[in-house]
């Protein structure tokens, strides 16, 4: 068989363990054909086969994105970003620019805000003063709190406030109105709604279907903003991705690109299980398992939130917040509510992911995961936990023993990549940093590690991602936590491949597995570590077609 497409000359990491190196790859019918010496593989050249030289670049396979949000984040590329301004005249001229550019939005949404941005905590009276005649309002970098002016909570109906589901507030003032501060998705649903893009966030803050149905030109635009966030993903070398929200009308809409060969990734989307549910909701996630299940979209698994994050302090812990003594905020499940859904789950043969930040989380968490474990029989579940920024060191020998997959991310630690290192750590307490962010304790003791960005939280490149993983400094009197290149590779391929049950189709780049793959700008091990994230990326292919390419 003569092959479509051959890669030569190239410093070839399969992250295959029985042919861990090679030279040159051949592609055919979207699949790999062979892999190994230049010579031999050239030899599979025919008069149509394009032959790309890598000149000594690196190629590994497509990188697996283990935890983004791509509806989201497609969206958000047509936001503002404020990511490192801080004070309220930087502020200002941003949004007056953004503003002027866009005079017919009705809401003028920006990204990446931190919570230290302005010397106090933000109010609406803050954003006021920098735009009050126009709804404007800014996400957290961690995206679950949002600062919204006067006009935004006016228009959107919650300036006097909004009966909120357990574990989202719109936080209220003494005069009886909101400060502007809304915490978790529920609470600043209403803002995100005057942007047009409440149909975008349902999988996120709600789990439920927009009714009634969008029609053609609502999809035409949703699928716009996918498709922005598919090319930019294709830019970073993705090619599998892990999105963490989602409903039947993400799957829905992904499968009109497929049809229209706009697919550039292949997508696995949740079941969204939230707190309002009852178990009966799980025939839904059934029903989506089985109508999404090829080589390109798939379904299979649930997302639940089980906390929120460590600077709002609504990330569940086992202990008070050392700065407010007497909080350590509440599981949005309790352990028996929890227990009973994860058994009923796994019962159903479904894979499970849980947000869970605060070291109580994880804790409940990983009971949740023993006693479904104990009802149903161990079986090859690959249930996961999202982000383990804290942890309990008895816990920790934990998920290895029941199987559980640490999803970790390497740009979140505070002071790794984007992210400052106050108020997180502060908020975390010195005495804790030893239990925070543990990745090669994590993996020591046995638990799968799986890699990811959490895009649009932080920068979807996973070149910077590799930098963060390999440069990050440990914390005052803290163990150093980096994995290494390989393990780091690995991480963000098999081993993500692995952890979304897809380990015979993409992840390694092995004859008869799917033709995935990214070529570095550069020989990878030979890179500095802090000159990662500046590397480019040369080209990606899936499923044999190039989706990127700067060669």
């Amino acid at each position: 068989m003569t092959a479509d497409l051959i890669l030569t000359n190239a410093r070839i990491l399969t992250m295959d363990a029985s042919q861990p190196r090679a030279e040159a790859v051949a592609l055919a019918g979207g699949r790999i054909l062979a892999i190994g010496a230049a010579a031999q593989i050239e030899a599979l050249a025919g008069p149509d086969t394009q032959v790309i030289d890598a000149k000594g670049r690196t190629i590994l396979p497509g990188f697996v994105e283990s935890h983004l949000h791509l509806v989201l984040g497609g969206a958000e590329l047509g936001h503002l970003h404020v990511a490192g301004l801080h004070g309220m005249e930087a502020l200002r001229e941003a949004f007056r620019r953004f503003g002027e550019a866009h005079p017919d939005r009705p809401l003028l949404m920006a990204q990446g805000a931190d919570y230290a941005m302005l010397d106090h905590p933000v109010t609406r009276h803050d954003l006021d003063a920098i735009l009050p005649d126009r709804p404007i309002a800014m996400t957290s970098h961690d995206h679950h709190t949002v600062w919204a002016n006067t006009a935004a909570l006016r228009a959107a109906g919650i300036l006097h406030g909004l009966d909120t589901p357990h574990g989202h507030e719109v936080v209220m003032g003494a005069d009886g109105m909101a400060t502007g501060e809304l915490l978790e998705f529920e609470a600043f649903a209403p803002v995100i709604a005057l942007g047009g893009e409440a149909r975008l966030n349902l999988g996120i803050a709600t789990g439920e279907e927009p009714s009634p149905w969008p029609d053609a030109a609502e999809r035409n635009l949703d699928k716009a903003k996918i498709e922005a966030g598919l090319r930019h993903c294709a830019a970073q070398g993705i090619t599998s991705m892990v999105n963490m929200d989602g409903n039947r009308y993400t799957l829905e809409l992904l499968r009109e690109m497929q049809a229209e060969g706009r697919l550039t990734a292949r997508v696995k989307v949740p079941f969204h299980f939230k707190p309002h549910m009852d178990l009966s909701a799980l025939d839904r996630a059934e029903a989506m398992s089985r109508d999404f299940d090829d080589d390109w979209l798939q379904c299979g698994f649930v997302k639940m939130f089980m906390d929120g994050v460590v600077d709002s302090r609504t990330a569940f812990m086992i202990n008070d917040y050392p700065d407010q003594p007497g909080h350590r905020s509440e599981p949005l499940f309790s352990q028996d509510i929890f227990n009973q859904i994860a058994t009923e789950i796994d019962r159903r043969g479904l894979q499970i992911a849980v947000h869970a930040i605060g070291d109580g989380a994880v804790r409940t968490t990983i009971d949740g995961f023993a006693a479904a474990q104990k009802a149903n029989g161990r079986r090859d579940s690959r249930h996961r936990i999202e982000h383990i920024e804290l942890i309990d060191a008895g816990d920790i020998p934990r998920l290895g023993a029941l199987g559980i997959t640490a999803s970790l991310q390497p740009p979140h630690p505070p002071g790794a990549m984007d992210f400052p290192l106050m108020p997180t750590l502060e908020r975390i307490g010195r005495a804790r940093w030893k239990d925070a962010y543990l990745w090669k304790t994590l993996a020591d003791q046995g638990a799968a590690l799986a890699f990811a960005s959490d895009w649009p939280v932080t920068d979807v490149s996973v070149m910077r991602g590799m930098q963060a993983a390999l440069t990050r400094a440990p914390y005052e009197g803290c163990a150093d936590e980096r994995v290494g290149l390989m393990a780091t590779l690995h991480a963000y391929t098999a081993g993500g491949a692995w952890a979304a049950h897809r380990e015979g189709l993409v992840g390694r780049l092995v004859p008869g597995m799917a033709a995935d793959l990214v070529m570095i700008d550069g020989d990878v091990e030979a890179i500095a570590p802090e000159a990662l994230g500046s590397t480019g990326i040369a080209l990606t292919m899936c499923g044999g077609r190039i989706t990127h390419q700067a060669i």
